[in-house]
């Protein structure tokens, strides 16, 4: 496969803009580093050249020469050409240090005077590039940089291959590429065996889907909708050259692809995949053809579709490596999904109906034969819409959203004007079907067109609702909707329950108004119910539930029980807006962990069979919250990497899933991790204007903050909480459980009556709901400031009592965090046993970094107690009491890590309340302090 010049990426490219190859340049970053030799390798298009040159640009600055060349194919049958590439800008640096033999046969190599050649002068020729490459490197390190190392000419590829052999010891490096189809593939062995020994071999891979969204979106093709991406990725098979290709051909193309139908591949990628294609027979081309309309492809499929001769031309396909050969696999599958789509798009529209009307009766599967009928077919037929209609139901039922969206559309396509149901309500059952699947933007974009021609009031209606539901968090930005929407409602009560419902969510996200939200939820279920609309009504119900549990409404069980009566109607039982979801989340509030996590498990698996991505999305996160709050911190990190791996392929729920996995990240993963993603839930909640997840990632911060050794940060991060919770009227201290958070981080700061004030404010509000964990936790934090406070016994107490309940209620790993406390309140001078146990219960948690904490406790020096402690002067009576504390200690000779260790405070902690002391007492400095009890005692 010869990739085109003008294929390539520019000259220039900086090594951070290299997308989805971050590990890969970490290790050969790491071996250039060390004066080692780096080979890349991997298929055409795979990204070599632009890996390569980010590579040669940011370690070429180190070098004191680099050497380049970069062969073609076209080239290749030129000898000696790569090595006058190589060696011609430095030959004649290199030639007086040469012997004269040598010096005569690498000149005439490169000049092309005389008739050098390997045969002639093999020997001076091979020692006169080892001896160039020496003679530059003693005056400093050399690159070597080679592209597209199996195009160089044998010639230069035998006198690199045999210079580079014997270069150890000499600050001489290769960076080189070379094309492979395969990890074990001979050209690989070849090209490495030439290399210098301890040469690191690189194989770039395919990237991710999320990754070719970042390079279409780099590369200014960011406005394509998902599903489009997700299309391109397959096609491409992660190929950044072939996925390029294809976005640029998308971007020009004046109408998209139509569903079911391949991606339109552009001539030039054609051209590149398909130079085999006439090496075939007529007739094993359009076996060919027929396997690539297909969805998958066998060989009985094929003659089921009059290709007689299947297996034959397919073995003819084969061995010119169009088609994989797989002897045990009964699929055919072509070598590179873009071989498929290129022959698809090359052939005629006459043939390509053709192949779809052999495989409309030669399928097996009824969703299968309605699609092909479907592409075989031109213009509307009433027949076809109604057997692609029963298709997209029956791919519904089996979980496939995405295939029922797109047979739903092709329907629509095939439906007269007149129809019933008509075109616009087939596609608008294609929308929801794509909503499921987790592709907004094409639901969004059917609703814009539906809205365009609709004329019905109930079309219209729908349209707007998919459109609303399509912004998701981002409701501010379609505000206008709601006026159109409730003008086309009219007076209907079934279209007006719709329209206040989405009212309801938008007085919850936009405005922040639980009281609104609670209200316009409890209308939507009033109209629902008149215009005999259930599933409506269930979901107003459920919504209304869950606002009223986080507002610690009494009426919220009594809510529940009426969302869970039957009637019941299957979407909202297992939607992650349904009843099921209130239910999990009083379970997890109400501290009933184990029926909360079978709740949330039943519930994912239903979603995961239906198919319905932001329901999945939504229920991973609740299952990794519950084992969070279990204290199975490494089960809870697993669950939420995976919600935010497919938050972030479907665009549905990012900035929820980064905030639960920034609380899992600081639980028992990477703190710094945790750090950015809460950071980044912040900002798009702010940017969305979603405040109820903006208090969310708040709490998210400030945990991660406390965790991090940060509680000034903490602090700053859950006083906003505090304040945004108390604007929107949220009174439940168990939706985000960050009260004990900042309470510990005020006492560690030195404000210990504000974080009592945290304190006896949640409480109040736990006793009343009766939030047994929450009060626990509480209890821990109040025994920090009673120590802090000098009730040492009391706090002592407390938090034993705090432990023993949070153990006792399944809260593993705040039953660590509390034998931690005591732990570090009883110091080390009663033994390291607390400690030991501490550590041992973190561990079970797999609780990394707070492990990382009680090795760091540890580690600090345990400060000598001193006989008698001197009271202090009366001159320190003007001071707070943790400020007396401080300078107490200071009096004993403590440090100031020894006093933050005593006092469970911060250092950063100590430095400001001495400061303040300083302030307060008019002195200068600890030595002073040390001064006023020496002149105390010597009264």
């Amino acid at each position: 496969m010869t990739v085109r010049r003008d294929f390539q990426e520019s000259a220039r490219c900086r090594p951070d803009l290299v997308i989805g190859r971050e590990e890969l340049f970490t290790g050969a970053r790491g071996q250039l580093a060390s004066g080692g030799s780096v080979l890349l390798h991997g298929p055409a298009g795979i990204g070599k050249s632009t890996a390569l040159r980010a590579l040669a640009e940011e370690y070429g600055a180190t070098a004191r020469t680099v050497l380049r060349c970069s062969a073609t194919e076209s080239e290749s049958h030129l000898p000696f050409l790569a090595l006058a590439d190589l060696l011609g800008l430095v030959l004649d640096e290199v030639s007086p240090r040469l012997p004269a033999a040598q010096r005569t046969a690498l000149e005439s190599a490169l000049t092309g005077r005389g008739e050098s050649s390997l045969q002639r002068d093999g020997l001076a020729l091979r020692l006169a590039v080892l001896s160039a490459l020496r003679a530059l490197a003693a005056d400093g390190p050399v690159l070597v940089v080679a592209d597209d190392l199996q195009w160089l000419d044998p010639a230069s590829a035998e006198l690199l291959g045999f210079a580079a052999r014997r270069l150890e010891g000499t600050p001489v490096q290769l960076l080189c590429a070379v094309r492979t189809e395969g990890q074990e593939s001979q050209e690989y062995d070849r090209q490495l065996r030439a290399c210098p020994p301890g040469t690191l071999a690189v194989r770039l891979g395919p990237l991710t889907r999320v990754q070719v969204a970042q390079l279409l979106d780099h590369r200014g093709h960011g406005g394509l909708p998902r599903s489009t991406v997700r299309e391109i990725h397959r096609t491409s098979g992660g190929n950044p050259l072939f996925a390029l290709e294809l976005g640029r051909a998308l971007a020009d193309s004046p109408t998209p692809p139509r569903p079911g139908e391949p991606l339109p591949v552009p001539t030039s990628l054609r051209a590149l995949v398909l130079s085999r294609l006439d090496m075939l027979s007529v007739e094993a081309r359009r076996t060919l053809l027929v396997a690539s309309a297909g969805a998958r492809p066998t060989p009985a499929l094929l003659r089921a579709a009059g290709r007689e001769n299947a297996e034959a031309e397919c073995a003819q396909a084969a061995e010119l490596g169009l088609l994989a050969t797989e002897p045990d696999a009964p699929a055919v599958r072509f070598a590179h999904p873009l071989i498929s789509a290129a022959l698809y798009a090359e052939a005629p529209a006459h043939e390509r109906r053709a192949a779809h009307a052999a495989l409309s009766t030669a399928a097996s599967d009824p969703i299968e034969r309605a699609r092909h009928l479907a592409l075989a077919t031109t213009g509307t037929d009433p027949e076809v819409a109604a057997r692609l209609a029963e298709a997209a139901a029956l791919a519904r039922d089996r979980g496939a959203p995405s295939v029922a969206a797109q047979l739903g559309l092709l329907a629509a396509r095939h439906t007269p004007a007149d129809g019933s149901p008509g075109p616009e309500e087939r596609r608008l059952a294609a929308a929801e079907d794509a909503i499921t699947a987790g592709e907004v933007d094409l639901a969004r974009d059917i609703a814009r067109e539906v809205l365009t021609r609709a004329s019905v009031p109930a079309d219209r209606v729908r349209a707007w609702i998919i459109v609303i539901d399509t912004a998701g968090h981002t409701m501010a930005e379609v505000d206008a909707v709601f006026p159109q929407a409730l003008a086309d409602a009219g007076d209907d009560p079934r279209l007006l329950a719709l329209v206040h419902y989405q009212l309801a969510w938008r007085a919850l996200i936009v405005e922040g108004d639980f009281t609104e939200a609670r209200q316009a939820a409890a209308h939507a279920a009033e109209l629902a119910a008149r215009g005999q609309d259930r599933r409506t009504e269930l979901l107003a119900l459920a919504f209304q539930a869950q606002t009223e549990t986080l507002m610690g409404h009494p009426e919220a069980p009594r809510t529940i029980k009426r969302a869970l009566r039957e009637p019941q109607d299957p979407r909202v039982a297992c939607h992650h807006n349904g009843a099921g979801s209130a239910r999990f989340r009083w379970l997890v509030m109400g501290d009933q962990l184990a029926e909360a996590r079978t709740t949330v498990t039943a519930l994912l698996r239903e979603v995961r069979r239906r198919g319905s991505v932001e329901s999945e999305v939504h229920f991973l996160r609740g299952l990794a919250e519950t084992e969070l709050r279990a204290g199975h911190c490494g089960r809870a990190l697993d669950l939420a990497r995976d919600s935010l791996r497919l938050a972030r392929d479907s665009g549905i729920g990012e900035t929820a899933s980064a905030m639960l996995t920034s609380l899992a990240e600081a639980s028992g993963g990477d703190v710094d991790r945790a750090l950015a993603l809460a950071r980044e839930a912040v900002r798009h909640a702010e940017e969305d204007g979603d405040q109820m997840y903006l208090s969310r990632a708040l709490g998210a911060l400030g945990y991660a903050q406390l965790v991090a050794g940060d509680p000034a940060g903490t602090v700053r991060s859950l006083r906003r909480v505090r304040s945004l919770e108390l604007g929107l009227g949220i009174t439940d201290p168990a939706r985000g459980r960050w009260q004990g958070d900042l309470a510990e981080a005020l006492v560690r700061t030195g404000e210990v009556a504000e974080a009592q004030d945290v304190i006896d404010v949640s409480r109040e509000h736990a006793l009343r709901l009766g939030r047994e964990s929450v009060l626990a936790v509480l209890d821990r934090s109040e025994a920090l400031v009673r120590a802090a406070r000098g009730d040492r016994e009391a706090a002592v107490a407390q938090l034993t009592s705090a432990q023993d309940r949070l153990g006792k209620l399944g809260y593993g790993l705040e039953e660590a965090r509390a034998a931690f406390a005591l732990a570090r309140l009883r110091g080390r001078g009663s033994g390291a046993a607390a400690f030991d146990e501490a550590a041992r219960m973190f561990r079970r948690c797999r609780a990394l970094p707070w492990l990382r904490q009680v090795e760091d406790a540890l580690a600090a020096p345990e400060p000598e107690p001193v006989p008698g402690r001197p009271e202090a002067p009366a001159a320190l009576e003007v001071l707070a009491a943790m400020e007396r504390q401080v300078a107490a200690l200071v009096m004993e000779g403590a440090t100031n890590r020894e006093i933050a260790a005593r006092l469970f405070i911060s250092v950063k902690t100590v430095e400001a309340t001495l400061t303040r002391v300083y302030r307060k007492l008019g002195i200068r400095s600890r030595v002073d302090i040390v001064r006023l009890a020496a002149a105390r005692r010597a009264r």
